[in-house]
């Protein structure tokens, strides 16, 4: 069951999208050295950890002097954040504590301060709440209750694989993606479903109100191969799947859909497995965190080609208000989309209401991975770094090779330089072929290929 919101905005009046925590980074993703910016909901932040508190701190992203970034700016010798126009510095709390052009002794205004954000940190991620900072104490964490930490892993033998991407949709198209269970073997055929495995969707709705949702489909996956299967929708931005394939594992599908601006959104995606053998764990985690990267990309481009356009057509339609009427949902596989659209009409609207859509984008721009991924990832980022480095020593390998074998002449030694070439030529034709990957998309879903 899900619990009832802090704050019922039938109530309130105000938006829950608007009184909210949101995840905005992997913890292991932030640099603690540096200011790191993001946006949430159209609000520009800064993020920096204070090292006297042991603390990450959120500011609104603008100096009260000039109103420049202060993402651009650095951590100064006493681990305050500074701003790169003047100087000016700010602690934990957001107040100014030093104006370089002011006189000593000179007062410093409240109007010198920062707005600062409530922030939090738990598995594994920093969250931001999105309102008042007084108000934050008043809503919990959205957290999946199973994973519980230890240490720097997860208690009760859970193995968990994180990712994340801006993505240019919506949060609310998103939502409607991922709960959607009936689109896996046709969307992601050849990827993560098989279309030979679909079929009717029976689901039941088990729970509704402020705080979301919950839903239940007996059968489960793959025609019931893999038992059944429950939906959490915990309002507005996280919902899970969660279920047991006897003698193999627990498998849970988690997103967070966090809102950063009309049109686009930032999508944590968690893939926790409870393995009944210890054997699968230790095998994943054996694959480079980038190289699992790649394919989830793969994954959420099957239908990111599409979505972009689908939220425009809805939008001419009537809005995500009109949506149960303005799409046709006649079997109970829509049961989740039809719960999501009721919470938004019942309890808390959309998250940019009478905001219109960016245009559309192009092919180039949604296949796009490096600024929605790559460059915010410390793993992804670090084998850009040295994916380059080695195709360059890879070429050379390979040139110097052919010479060894022009020079040696019909002999073993040649056939040997030739075999070392080819394998450096093979190397570093790899290296290419990752670095494309690390930064764009092909745009042609697996499918759809022959």
């Amino acid at each position: 069951m899900v619990a009832p919101m802090a704050t019922d905005p039938s109530i309130s009046g105000v938006s829950p999208w608007r009184q909210a925590w949101y995840p905005v980074a992997y913890l292991r993703d932030l640099d603690p050295r540096r200011p790191t910016a993001f946006t949430l909901l159209e609000q520009d932040l800064v993020l920096w950890f204070e090292a006297s508190s042991q603390r990450w701190r959120a500011f609104a992203d603008v100096c009260p002097h000039r109103l420049v970034p202060l993402s651009e700016g650095r951590l100064n010798g006493a681990g305050e954040l500074e701003c790169p126009y003047h100087g000016w510095t700010f602690n934990g709390e957001g107040h100014c504590t030093a104006i370089p052009q002011a006189r000593d002794g000179s007062r410093i205004s409240p109007r010198s301060d920062c707005r600062s954000y409530a922030t939090a940190t738990a598995q594994g991620l920093l969250f931001v709440f999105s309102g008042d900072a007084a108000a934050a104490a008043d809503h919990p964490l959205p957290l999946v209750p199973v994973l519980q930490e230890q240490g720097q892993g997860w208690a009760d033998g859970w193995v968990v694989q994180d990712t994340f991407r801006d993505l240019p949709m919506d949060a609310l198209t998103l939502l409607e993606n991922v709960l959607d269970v009936s689109h896996v073997p046709f969307t992601h055929h050849a990827t993560v479903g098989r279309r030979e495995n679909a079929g009717p969707v029976e689901l039941e709705l088990t729970s509704f109100g402020p705080g979301g949702f919950t839903s239940l489909w007996p059968e489960g996956p793959r025609r019931g191969k893999l038992g059944s299967q429950t939906t959490t929708y915990v309002a507005p931005g996280l919902m899970w799947h969660d279920l047991t394939a006897k003698g193999f594992a627990r498998i849970l599908t988690v997103v967070y859909a966090t809102p950063i601006r009309r049109g686009v959104c930032r999508l944590f995606a968690r893939f926790p497995f409870q393995f009944d053998s210890p054997w699968p764990g230790r095998l994943l985690g054996l694959r480079p965190q980038w190289l699992q990267h790649l394919g989830n990309h793969v994954v959420l481009e099957d239908d990111q080609l599409f979505l972009h356009w689908q939220e425009r057509v809805l939008e001419q339609r009537g809005g995500s208000t009109a949506a149960v009427r303005r799409f046709h949902l006649p079997t109970s596989a829509d049961l989740n989309i039809r719960a999501l659209h009721d919470w938004v009409n019942r309890y808390g609207g959309e998250p940019f209401p009478g905001q219109r859509l960016p245009p559309r984008e192009g092919l180039v721009p949604l296949m796009e991975r490096y600024e929605a991924h790559t460059r915010h990832c410390r793993s992804c980022a670090g084998a850009h770094r040295r994916l380059s480095p080695l195709r360059t020593a890879a070429g050379g390998v390979a040139l110097l090779a052919l010479l060894v074998a022009a020079w040696c002449g019909p002999s073993a030694w040649a056939a040997l330089a030739l075999a070392a070439a080819a394998g450096a030529a093979a190397l570093r034709w790899q290296c290419q072929r990752w670095l494309d990957q690390l930064r764009r998309g092909s745009g042609n879903p697996p499918r759809n290929r022959p």
